[in-house]
C-alpha cells in the first residue's frame, strides 16, 4: 500500500484555489479492505471538529457508489457510537492532481534515511513511487512498531547501516 500526497481540484467547490490538500491511497484489497482504511482514517484525525478551511479540510473522497456506501455507513456508525456529529465530509473525487515534489515524502525527505533510498531510487518520480520509500516515510514519522518491521526489514533495501538507524527509530 502506498499513498500520494496531491491535490483534489473541483471548481464546483467553492474554496481557495479550487483545491483540497489530500492523500490518494493505492491499497491491494486482498491485503486490508476498504473499511478497514476507513477505520484508520476516523482514528487518525478528529472527525468532529470543523475544518479551518476548504484547503484543509477533514474529507473522504470516494471513487465510486460502494466506496460512497461503505464511507457513510462507517461515519453513520460512528456518529451513532460517540452520541456527537461527525465534520468529516464523504464527497465524490474530482481530479486528483499529485503535489509538488517537494511535499512527496516530506517526512523521509528531512531524514537521514533518505540517502538509502536515493541510492536506490536515484530519479524522482522513482522514489516517489516506491512501496519502499512510502514504508520508511510512516517509520520516519512514527508509525509502524517493532513486529512489523521485523516483518519487513529485509524487503526495505536497506544498508546494515540503514537498519540500524531504523531500528533505532522504531524502539523509541
Amino acid at each position: 500500500m502506498g499513498y500520494a500526497g496531491g491535490i483534489e481540484k473541483n471548481p464546483n467547490y467553492n474554496h481557495i484555489g479550487g483545491h483540497t490538500e489530500t492523500v490518494q491511497v493505492d491499497y491491494d484489497p486482498e491485503r486490508i479492505t476498504y473499511g478497514k482504511l476507513l477505520d484508520i482514517f476516523w482514528n487518525s484525525h478528529r472527525p468532529v471538529r470543523q475544518s479551518g478551511s476548504r484547503q484543509y479540510m477533514n474529507v473522504i473522497f470516494y471513487h465510486n457508489e460502494e466506496q460512497r456506501r461503505q464511507a457513510m455507513a462507517s461515519k453513520a456508525e460512528l456518529e451513532e457510537k460517540i452520541g456527537r456529529i461527525i465534520k468529516t465530509e464523504v464527497r465524490p473525487l474530482g481530479t486528483f492532481t499529485l503535489a509538488e515534489d517537494y511535499h512527496q515524502k516530506y517526512i523521509l525527505k528531512q531524514h537521514p534515511l533518505k540517502k538509502e533510498m536515493t541510492r536506490i531510487y536515484p530519479f524522482d518520480p522513482d522514489f516517489v513511487n516506491s512501496t519502499a520509500v512510502t514504508r520508511l516515510n510512516g517509520y520516519a514519522g512514527g508509525y509502524g512498531d517493532s513486529e512489523q518491521l521485523s516483518r519487513e526489514i529485509e524487503i526495505l533495501g536497506l544498508s546494515d547501516e540503514g537498519k540500524k538507524i531504523l531500528t533505532g527509530i522504531v524502539r523509541r
